[in-house]
């Protein structure tokens, strides 16, 4: 039964269609796990015991009876604590929202439960979502499963960590600006980002309305794709017959192989390789407008974030971690011109951005120029911070600004991931070209 904690979500859905696996026992093994484990109060804010029994349990009389709702029906996940949960604490990681519970589920919360996925609780993640690196000194730092003295990643970092130390068969998380598939990467799972607007954010605690995106993190592309299906309410993309063979993808020269440390550097070398061998044709391409998006991309996000959160903030900012009320404050002084100006510019770069890729099925880049750093370091040190926060996000935010489907795959290399990025709405021929990746990769 323990083996049940490292299967892949799919492959516990199809054990309890073929009556081999019991929602209920499934569930218990899982919550036994957390319970028990060293790292539970640094990965769960809250572990939701009695909704997953009752979940489990209504889950178990549906497969008994054939009324299965779908592939993942019964399958135990864990929420980023952002996804706000009826009656239960949804505090996004801040002081600024102790004791918040909402009345109502967030809507992807609502459609996954409807699909029979079972909430297991409420994962730690970075303050306010604000941050790459998964530090939170005001609730919890969840470790990397590689490194257990090194951060997890963030945002989504207990969700990423849920999955990672099998305390969750999948975890749901968020992503601004690279917040699913840094944690992904960093504790090698599969990361999707979704395209803006795809996957509905009411009742989502919002950092930037105009990029926060939601998505799955787990252990494999059958599970991202299942999931992505759960949380819409759709049918899943077909991912049979997927064959690299052909397939052209773009290596993005521009900033993304900057700085790149040795480890990552490496492991995306020695990953294109893998993905050549499988039949794909690779060519390298720059896009000199990037720098431009990146130019304007400060002020669009600090703004943003800054007009949503300025009244908790400026209430309690003595609540908040300084690094994170920083950074949520450089949007004080981001004047209305210049946002409106910047979205402008963003919106042409995009348009240039989609013409110039269109001729390829994905572009590629390491998700993170960085291993996961020190814990104890980024909290002693103001400047390694900033500079590792940074570098964290640098090269997942290419996604964000270009508001495009991304993937992170792991490359096989510990805390390396590969990033596959798509076009706008480009989620199923994505996952279809990943599921072929995956194996050339394996």
């Amino acid at each position: 039964m323990q083996d049940w904690r490292w299967m892949t979500a799919a492959d516990l859905g199809r054990g309890i269609a073929a009556g081999d696996i019991d929602p209920v026992a499934l569930t218990e093994v899982y919550l036994e796990a957390i319970d028990a484990h060293e790292f539970r109060d640094r990965i769960y804010a809250r572990v939701t015991h009695d909704r997953a029994r009752a979940e489990a349990a209504a889950a178990s009389e549906r497969a008994k009876s054939g009324l299965r709702r779908g592939p993942l029906d019964g399958v135990p996940i864990s929420w980023k604590d952002l996804f706000d949960t009826a009656g239960i604490g949804t505090e996004a990681g801040t002081a600024l929202m102790t004791g918040r519970v909402p009345e109502a589920d967030a809507e992807v919360l609502q459609t996954a439960a409807q699909a029979g996925l079972v909430c297991l609780g409420k994962t730690h993640m970075s303050e306010i979502a604000f941050s790459g690196l998964g530090l939170n000194p005001i609730t919890a730092t969840s470790p990397c499963v590689n490194d257990h003295d090194a951060v997890a990643g963030g945002s989504s970092s207990g969700a990423g960590t849920s999955v990672a130390y099998g305390l969750a068969a999948a975890g749901i998380g968020s992503d601004t600006g690279g917040s699913v598939r840094i944690p992904s990467a960093w504790n090698d799972l599969v990361g999707l980002k979704t395209t803006h607007g795809r996957l509905s954010l009411d009742g989502v605690v919002p950092l930037c309305l105009t990029f926060d995106t939601v998505g799955p993190l787990c252990r494999s592309v059958e599970d991202a794709n299942l999931l992505l299906a759960a949380l819409e309410g759709s049918k899943p993309a077909d991912l049979e017959s997927t064959s690299l063979k052909g397939v052209r993808l773009m290596v993005l020269d521009t900033i993304a192989p900057d700085d790149v440390r040795d480890a990552p550097r490496d492991a995306f070398a020695g990953a294109v390789e893998r993905l050549k061998a499988a039949g794909a044709q690779i060519e390298h391409r720059y896009f000199a407008q990037l720098f431009d998006a990146f130019n304007v991309a400060g002020n669009l996000y600090a703004a943003d974030s800054y007009g949503w959160w300025r009244d908790l903030v400026e209430a309690h900012p003595e609540k908040m971690f300084p690094q994170i009320l920083e950074r949520v404050r450089g949007g004080k002084t981001v004047s209305g011109p210049d946002y409106c100006a910047g979205w402008n510019q963003l919106r042409d770069i995009r348009k240039q951005y989609a013409g110039e890729t269109a001729q390829f099925d994905a572009v590629i880049l390491p998700t993170a120029p960085i291993l996961p750093p020190n814990a104890n370091r980024l909290l002693s040190d103001d400047d390694y911070y900033k500079s590792e926060n940074l570098l964290a996000l640098r090269n997942t935010r290419v996604a964000n600004l270009l508001d495009v489907a991304s993937i992170t795959l792991p490359t096989g290399v510990p805390s390396c991931g590969i990033m596959f990025n798509g076009q706008n709405g480009s989620e199923a021929r994505l996952l279809r070209l990943c599921a072929a990746a995956e194996r050339a990769l394996a």
